[in-house]
């Protein structure tokens, strides 16, 4: 996956920014102000995803190409390399999977505003 592609993934979300809080190295995207997906870009290598803390174990066991998160609680997110060792469908996944547990730990009234059937 290259960065453009990560990208343009994150932001299809609703609600969905990015930013740049920790430097230009470092691309954060949000929701309801809260981050879901990390990302380095100098260079784009990996990127830091929130996941359940079981899946989160499942994950790093199936795949060598995602690890505990760096520089992140290691119990909630991973850092999945974006070297094709990991197929850009599953980082797909991932993201969403990331997205949906930020937006349910959102308040209802912000939750509701980004998803209205839900």
């Amino acid at each position: 996956m290259n960065i453009e592609r990560f990208r343009e993934l994150c932001l299809s979300k609703a609600g969905a920014t990015e930013e740049t809080p920790f430097g230009p190295d470092t691309l954060v995207f949000k929701v309801g102000g809260k981050i879901f997906a990390l990302a380095s870009l100098s260079p784009f290598d990996s990127v830091n995803l929130k996941c359940d803390p079981e899946k989160a174990a499942e994950l790093r066991e199936a795949h060598e190409g995602i690890r505990p998160g760096y520089h992140m609680n290691k119990k909630h997110w991973n850092t999945v390399l974006t070297d094709g060792s990991v197929r850009d469908a599953l980082i797909g996944q991932l993201v969403e999977h990331s997205y949906g547990l930020v937006v349910a730990a959102l308040p209802r009234k912000l939750r509701h505003a980004l998803h209205p059937t839900v």
